[in-house]
């Protein structure tokens, strides 16, 4: 199995020696098949300065650059264009992990599983947030993975199946089990940083993380039976509106007592119910054109396949 290691960096000029030195070291002595892609991603220091020294240095070495930050899913997509393993790494340039911990991960692929995330040990900064944020991912999704977040290998059929979207690169994990690919974990040492700045603090990070953890949540559930979704929250709406109208013709027939307000609510929650079941009906009909594409797409490539072997054999 040749891997290709995938690193998204920016700005991380005091790490890249350093982390070359150690994945050199690690080649040699495992004998594996691997190759490294660093994507620079904009960095302003002197990243793609010592990446390209490195590059000359070390035959399994790629490097590839944006002109411009566009962020580490971005990168990743950028790195997987180039790799030409059988299974892809997403390894981080901080040396807060280990070059030597890759061989795990190789043996685990191995063995036929199809995405192995790291387990870190140790403490670490945002642990806090971290746990929180895996715990709510493993009750959402239905996983056992501790560390969704931290590095992790898997066959190139993942990336063919899973949607890369910005920032999306966290929730290759669930993606991936939803998709019905094996999913296991290796345990790895934390390391602290030694050069440059975390990339990912601050609130806002945690606001964006826990909102794109529910879409997600949304696209891997209710996209796929969007009727459920809507028509649920349509009915829901048809039945309040239904008792509140009943509720205003009974005290304006019976009670003698006019208010308007309860009519306007009721035409409301009337009109929200049928245009929520509308959606619904259009989301099952879109749900319907993508699994046919998909279909068409998968015929498509076992007819490719074919032809390969067809003419392998020839």
């Amino acid at each position: 199995m040749k891997l290709s290691v995938v690193i998204p960096a920016h700005n991380e000029e005091g790490n890249i020696p350093i982390l070359m030195k150690e994945l050199d070291e690690m080649i040699r002595s495992s004998g594996l098949d691997i190759e490294v892609v660093l994507v620079d991603d904009g960095s302003t220091d002197r990243t793609l300065e010592q990446a390209k020294e490195a590059e000359k240095k070390y035959p399994w070495l790629k490097v590839v650059r944006h002109g411009k930050k566009m962020g580490v899913s971005h990168a990743l997509k950028t790195g997987f264009r180039v790799a030409t393993g059988d299974a892809y790494m997403f390894f981080p340039a901080d040396l807060q992990v280990g070059a030597d911990e890759i061989p795990k991960f190789v043996e685990k692929l191995e063995e036929g599983w199809d995405l192995v995330c790291g387990w870190r040990q140790g403490k670490y900064e945002k642990a806090f947030v971290s746990n929180v944020y895996n715990a709510l991912t493993r009750k959402l999704f239905g996983l056992h993975i501790h560390t969704m977040n931290s590095v992790k290998a898997f066959r190139k059929e993942v990336v063919d199946r899973i949607p890369l979207r910005k920032d999306w690169h966290r929730y290759i994990v669930p993606f991936a089990y939803e998709a019905g690919f094996t999913v296991t974990e290796v345990p790895i040492k934390h390391r602290p940083r030694l050069y440059g700045e975390s990339k990912y603090k601050g609130l806002g990070r945690v606001i964006v993380g826990v909102l794109d953890l529910m879409a997600v949540k949304f696209q891997l559930s209710f996209s796929q039976k969007p009727l459920l979704l809507f028509g649920t929250l349509g009915g829901i709406s048809l039945i309040i509106g239904t008792i509140v109208g009943l509720v205003a013709l009974y005290m304006r027939y019976v009670q003698h007592i006019g208010y308007r307000p309860l009519i306007y609510l009721t035409m409301l929650l009337i009109l929200l119910g049928v245009s929520l079941f509308s959606m619904g009906f259009l989301g099952e009909i879109i749900a319907n054109i993508r699994d046919e594409m998909e279909m068409r797409f998968e015929k498509l490539e076992r007819e490719l396949q074919k032809l390969r072997s067809d003419g392998d054999e020839k």
